[in-house]
């Protein structure tokens, strides 16, 4: 009896740490945490990088000139004035023990769902994309990049014909 359970908690030993391998996450999951946190990280000096307080008032002074979905991590994570609530503690302490971004934004994400939710917005090269090939969302965002509406548009094949009007205002060849 002892010598199956001896095997029925190395399985599910087995087990969890297979789980915790495929749960992990990767860059991509949650890539605008990554690359805040590393750059943060980078940025800190080795005397700040000890003291959880200096880590918060550096990473305040980071926030404050951040953008777009950077300036919506400092949000979430209370980097911000107007930041509703703040969990600085839990990107501080870690930071101060050395841990690494991708266990730092795990913790995170799960504190605040939200944070692993950013993306950064793709970069379409019109010169080179085949319009046929992107979705109606990425379409409207092209147009919208530029300032401009599609009236009228009920299909793909609309917006194509929209943005190929339009090409040669807003992309400028290189003779």
């Amino acid at each position: 009896m002892n010598s199956c359970y001896a095997v029925l908690v190395q399985l599910l030993l087995i087990a969890s740490v297979l789980l915790g391998a495929i749960s992990a996450l990767k860059p991509e999951d949650c890539e605008v945490c990554f690359k805040v946190v590393e750059k943060f990280s980078n940025s800190l000096s080795d005397d700040v990088r000890k003291d959880p307080k200096k880590i918060e008032e550096q990473f305040r002074k980071f926030c404050k000139g951040s953008k777009s979905k950077e300036n919506r991590l400092c949000y979430y994570l209370g980097g911000l004035d107007e930041s509703a609530t703040g969990i600085l503690g839990e990107l501080s302490k870690p930071l101060s023990w050395s841990m690494p971004a991708e266990k730092i934004c795990e913790k995170l994400k799960k504190k605040d769902n939200q944070i692993c939710d950013l993306r950064y917005d793709k970069t379409i090269d019109l010169k080179t994309v085949d319009l046929k090939k992107l979705k109606v969302r990425d379409l409207k965002k092209i147009l919208n990049d530029w300032d401009e509406t599609c009236d009228g548009c009920l299909e793909k094949s609309d917006f194509i014909k929209r943005i190929e009007e339009l090409k040669p205002q807003f992309i400028h060849s290189e003779l």
